[in-house]
C-alpha cells in the first residue's frame, strides 16, 4: 500500500477481499480459545441480599433521635469494623475457607482474598422521590460454592444489623452519659449562682433595685400610719386632760361628801359640773364617741340619784349618815383612775409606735437611695443566674430527650436495618460466564486480525491502480499496456498463449507509466 494516499471506499473494499481471512481466522480462533478457557476457569456463585434502612416509628418532632446523622457515614464506619481483620478471621474459621491453600496463602492474603469477594454498595433513591436518605443496601459476596455465598452473606448481613442497633446504644449511652455529667455540672453552678444572689438578697434586704416600688408603697403607707398615730395621740393627751379634770372633781366632791355628807345642793351642783364637761364634749366630739355617751350616762345616774336622795329624805333619820352615796362616788373615783390608767398606756403606746414609725421611715429613705455599684453588681448577679438557668434548661430537655432515644432503641422503635431479601442461593456461576467469554475472544481476536491486516498492508508495495503509479513515479501516464500472463498449455506442442489476467482487484486495461 502506498503511503500518503487517500483511500476510497473501493479501495477498503478491496483491502477487506484481499485481507479477510486474516480476520476471520483469528476471530474464530480466540473465540473457541475465551470459550474453552471459560469452560476450564473455576467457577464463582454470587450470593446477594438487599437491607432497607427504616426511620424509627415515632415522629422526629415528638422524640429526636441521638444517632442521626448521614447513615451513608455510618455505613461506612460499619463497613469498616465489619471488614476488619478480626471479623474477617472469624469467617475463615467459621467456614473453614482457603483450607487447601492454607500452605499457600498466608493469613493477610486470605483476609485480603475474602474482603475482595465482598461487595457493599447503597441502594440510591429514586430520583422522583427527591429523597435525600440512604434507602438501603445491598450485600454481595462471591465464593465458590453457591451454599458458602449464602452463608456468608448471610452472615455479613448479621453484621451489619447487630452493629447498627450496637452502634446506635452506644452512641445513645454516650451522649445520656455526657449529657448527664453537663447537666449535674450545670445544676451545680445554678445552685451556687443562686446561693451568692440570696447572699446579696439578704445583705442588702430592702436596697434592691426590683424593691424599690415596694419601698415606696410601703413609705406611703408608713406615714398615713404615722399620721394616723399622731392623731390618736393627741386625741389621747386630751381625753386625759379631760379625765384628770374630771377625777379632780369627783375627788374635791368626795371630800366635801365626807366632811359635810351629800346633799342635795352638793348633787346638784354635780349635776351643773357634769352638764357643763357634756357641752365641752359636744362640741368636740360627736354623739357616738365613747366619752359623750359616758358622760350622759353620768347625768342620768345622777339625775336619777337626786331624785332618789330626794324621796328618801322625807323618811330616813337625820342622825343616819349617808354612806351610799360615799360608796358610789368611790366607784366613780376608780372608774376614773382606771380610765386615765388606759389612756397613760395608750399615750405610751402611741408615743412608742409614733418614734418607730418615724425610724422605718429613715430607714425606708434611706433604702430608696440606692448606690450604683449595688445595683450594677445585683444586676450582673442576675444576669448570670440567668444564664446558668437557661443552660440548665437547655441541657434538662436535652438529656430528657436522650433518655427518650433511649427508650425507642430499647424498644426497637428507633431506626433499624431491615433485611428485604434474604440472601440468594445463586443457580448459576456468576464467573465465568461462557457467553461473555466467546464475546470477548470474538473481539479480540477480530482485533488482532485487523492488526495483521493493517500490517501487511503497509508492508505491500504492489502497484494495483493508476493513482499508486501516479503516486510512485511522480510521472503522468503515455501508454497503456494490457496485463498478460504466460501460461504453459498442456497441449503436445507446448505453445504459449497469452491470458487476460481477470482478477476481481486488477483491472483488465491497467496502465503502466512510461
Amino acid at each position: 500500500m502506498i503511503v500518503n494516499k487517500d483511500l476510497t471506499i473501493d479501495d477498503y473494499v478491496a483491502i477487506l477481499r484481499r485481507r479477510i481471512w486474516w480476520l476471520v481466522i483469528p476471530a474464530i480462533a480466540c473465540t473457541i480459545g475465551a470459550y474453552a478457557v471459560s469452560r476450564v476457569l473455576p467457577k464463582r456463585y454470587l450470593s446477594e441480599t438487599v437491607v432497607l434502612v427504616e426511620g424509627q416509628t415515632v415522629p422526629e418532632n415528638l422524640v429526636k433521635p441521638i444517632a442521626s446523622g448521614d447513615v451513608n457515614e455510618r455505613l461506612a464506619t460499619m463497613q469498616e469494623e465489619i471488614l476488619s481483620r478480626t471479623r474477617m478471621l472469624q469467617i475463615i474459621d467459621k467456614f473453614g475457607l482457603y483450607k487447601d491453600k492454607s500452605s499457600q496463602l498466608t493469613q493477610e492474603a486470605q483476609v485480603t482474598l475474602l474482603r475482595k469477594a465482598i461487595t457493599v454498595s447503597p441502594v440510591r433513591p429514586m430520583a422522583e422521590t427527591r429523597a435525600n436518605g440512604l434507602p438501603g443496601f445491598t450485600v454481595s459476596v462471591s465464593a465458590d460454592q453457591a451454599y458458602l455465598a449464602q452463608q456468608i452473606c448471610t452472615e455479613i448481613t448479621s453484621f451489619f444489623i447487630q452493629q447498627n442497633v450496637r452502634m446506635r446504644e452506644q452512641r445513645t449511652a454516650d451522649t445520656t452519659e455526657f449529657l448527664t455529667k453537663q447537666l449535674n455540672e450545670a445544676k451545680a453552678k445554678l445552685d451556687a449562682q443562686d446561693a451568692k444572689v440570696a447572699e446579696f438578697q439578704r445583705r442588702y434586704t430592702g436596697e434592691l433595685p426590683d424593691q424599690a416600688q415596694t419601698n415606696f408603697s410601703l413609705l406611703s403607707g408608713m406615714a398615713s400610719q404615722l399620721e394616723a398615730a399622731s392623731l390618736a395621740l393627741n386625741r389621747a393627751q386630751q381625753d386625759k386632760i379631760f379625765v384628770e379634770s374630771m377625777l379632780t372633781q369627783q375627788l374635791a366632791a368626795a371630800k366635801v361628801s365626807e366632811v359635810v355628807g351629800t346633799n342635795p345642793e352638793t348633787l346638784q351642783k354635780q349635776l351643773a359640773t357634769l352638764q357643763d364637761q357634756l357641752a365641752v364634749l359636744e362640741s368636740r366630739y360627736t354623739d357616738e364617741h365613747p366619752d359623750v355617751i359616758k358622760a350622759k350616762g353620768e347625768i342620768a345616774r345622777l339625775e336619777a340619784k337626786i331624785q332618789e336622795e330626794a324621796s328618801a329624805a322625807a323618811t330616813q333619820p337625820a342622825n343616819e349618815p349617808e354612806k351610799k352615796s360615799l360608796v358610789t362616788e368611790s366607784l366613780q373615783v376608780k372608774q376614773l383612775r382606771a380610765q386615765l390608767y388606759q389612756l397613760n398606756q395608750t399615750i405610751q403606746d402611741r408615743t412608742a409606735e409614733q418614734a418607730r414609725l418615724q425610724q422605718d421611715i429613715k430607714n425606708l429613705q434611706a433604702k430608696l437611695q440606692l448606690s450604683p455599684a449595688i445595683a450594677q453588681e445585683y444586676k450582673s448577679l442576675t444576669r448570670d443566674s440567668l444564664t446558668a438557668l437557661s443552660i440548665y434548661n437547655d441541657l434538662l430537655k436535652k438529656h430528657s430527650d436522650s433518655e427518650m432515644a433511649a427508650d425507642l432503641d430499647k424498644y426497637q422503635q428507633g431506626e433499624q436495618f431491615r433485611v428485604l431479601d434474604p440472601p440468594s442461593l445463586p443457580q448459576k456461576p456468576s464467573f465465568p460466564i461462557p457467553a461473555l467469554f466467546a464475546l470477548g475472544g470474538f473481539g479480540g481476536g477480530l482485533g488482532l486480525g485487523l492488526g495483521i491486516a493493517l500490517l501487511l498492508e503497509t508492508q505491500d508495495t504492489t502497484l494495483r491502480t493508476e493513482k499508486d503509479v501516479e503516486n510512485a513515479l511522480k510521472l503522468p501516464i503515455l501508454a497503456m499496456i494490457p496485463i498478460a500472463a504466460l501460461a504453459k498449455e498442456n497441449g503436445k506442442n507446448g505453445s504459449l498463449k497469452m491470458h487476460l489476467n481477470t482478477r476481481a482487484e486488477e483491472p483488465v486495461d491497467q496502465r503502466v507509466g512510461a
